[in-house]
């Protein structure tokens, strides 16, 4: 199901485990007594259950060091502080590329009024670039630490982020010793690099590739073969003869050797320039129109249609492929804390093969595990349900499946009235038939400013009378005002703001109340008002979860009990 190899950024990653069997007589969280370093030992099982439920939130891999100060070695890393650090890191270096000599970067484009750019001196940009070569370093030295010497051997991730390093930081070396002269910086070539490696969608979109080739290559000999027969074909077919007058020179200027004839079929292959190769020819003899047709129906409605299905059919696959490796990930995550947290339940010191997690242990971890508040109140609040029975396995994984949905931002409740009157007028302002007519009326809005426009299209703009147009403006300007004003009374000023696209209406309705000779060419489209109290929605994976195959018990084990860290016992 999943391949051995691993990386440890999230989404959409391969699932991978590791270990070693438990030796007997090693202290594991189920068999900790009461004694001097019993605490701290049932800290570091907290602490182990937390980094491994935020490696299943976010599809990491969990194959890294447990112990104490590696967790908060990792925790560290995976912060919002340092990942972002990071990807400023990648910026800069990236943006360098603009003010480096030679550098483009001017106030216009037109080389007629363009200054001399700003060259900066040597050292400037060369300080700014290693200092992020040197976060590069720290980065690539934490992930070797963390997941082992094993791992970044098995790595070509890794190993190739280490001779890009490398060979940047002795080009930087060569740059300062030429004092910034040298002919060639092969640093530049590398740069996209440093994104490749730290960017997981762009790593498994290149991996995709990699798979996709030798079908895509199939159908390229194809393509290939297509293109040679067919170039040999039209040479003999419009390049030969005597060239008796202007149209025949044409004709045979698309087919005058070898290269030439290749070329124009192969643009005609996207059928960019079908007229231009094909209507000389035509024009001569209606029948050379076989040979474009018949070119066009087998190379471009039928190879390139096949090129197309195949692309999509691989891309397809390693999606599901990339969806069930995350959904392994997650599951053995989940699993890794379970495992760390279960308890032998038993009567009175007798013990009894029911394993289980204790609710109130489970609300602890919870507490420190990195999780959006809406997620983390839901699951505490379903593990406060089971009181004081233990959690089964799968339970415990059940309960994670509260990760798949999201939460819609529950809108404030309408204001009350009294008055059958008002209230007739609140559900009349706050139906979504009232945003359709607000919608008309914007529409109607633009077709009148594109017919002035239309109109006074030959007249300068210092003789047009926009009168007409200023009073139609006006009118437009004060529905806006009373629309907004209605539907503050029917939602609430909190309601009303509560909606992005209100706050924009009524944002620019203010701006036209200052600057009515104004108008925004653009109609304004709004949401349904009114609508349902907050549910959750499901995220895009869950489409796939019937057809993703859920883990085997004995996978998931199998792989917790190769863990080169993590030791379990029964």
């Amino acid at each position: 199901m999943a391949e051995s190899r691993a990386e440890s950024e999230p989404l959409l990653g391969r699932a991978r485990g590791g270990g070693s069997d438990c030796p007997a007589g090693l202290t594991t969280c189920r068999s900790i007594q009461v004694g001097p370093g019993a605490a701290a030992r049932w800290d570091l099982c907290i602490d182990q259950a937390v980094v491994f439920i935020e490696d299943a939130i976010q599809y990491r891999s969990i194959n890294h060091r447990v112990d104490a100060s590696s967790m908060w070695l990792y925790r560290r890393y995976y912060s919002n502080v340092c990942q972002r650090t990071l990807s400023f890191t990648i910026f800069l270096i990236l943006f360098l590329a603009f003010i480096e000599t030679p550098s483009s970067l001017t106030s216009t484009a037109d080389v007629r009024y363009r200054s001399a750019p700003w060259e900066p001196p040597c050292g400037l940009t060369e300080s700014v670039e290693v200092l992020c070569l040197l976060v590069f370093a720290a980065d690539l030295s934490v992930k070797g630490y963390l997941f082992g010497w094993a791992h970044f051997q098995k790595n070509l991730w890794l190993l190739g982020y280490l001779v890009v390093l490398v060979v940047s930081l002795v080009d930087w070396t060569v740059s300062l010793s030429l004092v910034c002269h040298e002919p060639l910086r092969v640093r530049r070539l590398l740069r996209p690099f440093f994104l490749l490696q730290n960017s997981s969608m762009m790593k498994k979109t290149l991996k995709c590739i990699h798979w996709s080739l030798p079908e895509m290559a199939s159908v390229g000999l194809l393509l290939a073969i297509h293109l040679c027969l067919f170039t040999m074909f039209g040479m003999l077919l419009f390049a030969g003869g005597k060239q008796d007058d202007g149209q025949d020179r044409e004709r045979r200027t698309y087919f005058q050797n070898l290269p030439e004839s290749l070329t124009s079929l192969l643009v005609l292959l996207t059928t960019a320039n079908n007229p231009d190769v094909m209507i000389p020819a035509y024009s001569k003899n209606r029948a050379y129109a076989i040979f474009f047709i018949v070119f066009t129906v087998i190379g471009s409605l039928f190879l390139m249609n096949l090129l197309t299905a195949i692309i999509y059919s691989q891309f397809r696959g390693y999606l599901m492929k990339s969806l069930q490796t995350s959904l392994f990930r997650r599951r053995l995550g989940t699993r890794a804390a379970f495992e760390v947290l279960s308890s032998t339940v038993g009567e009175g010191g007798a013990f009894s093969q029911a394993v289980g997690v204790k609710p109130q242990n489970l609300l602890q971890v919870l507490q420190k595990v990195q999780l959006d508040s809406s997620h983390k109140q839901a699951m505490m609040e379903k593990v406060r349900s089971y009181g004081s029975v233990p959690l089964s396995a799968d339970e415990f994984q059940k309960l994670f499946n509260e990760l798949d949905r999201s939460v819609v931002k529950e809108h404030p409740p309408r204001p009350e009235y009294q008055s059958p009157f008002l209230q007739s007028a609140q559900f009349v302002f706050g139906h979504y038939y009232f945003d359709y007519l607000g919608n008309l009326i914007a529409l109607a809005n633009l077709v009148s400013i594109c017919v002035f426009l239309v109109l006074d299209a030959d007249v300068l703009p210092v003789e047009r009378d926009d009168f007409v147009l200023g009073i139609l403006n006006c009118v437009f300007i004060v529905y806006y005002l009373l629309e907004m004003l209605l539907k503050v009374f029917a939602l609430g000023l909190r309601g009303y703001l509560s909606y992005p696209s209100n706050v924009f209406d009524g944002l620019f309705t203010i701006v036209l109340l200052n600057f009515l000779h104004k108008w925004d060419p653009q109609s304004h489209l709004q949401p349904l008002a009114g609508t349902a109290e907050a549910t959750y929605q499901m995220t895009v994976e869950l489409p796939f979860r019937d057809i993703l195959e859920e883990p085997r018990e004995d996978e998931l084990m199998e792989r917790l009990n190769q863990h080169p860290h993590l030791q379990l016992c029964r």
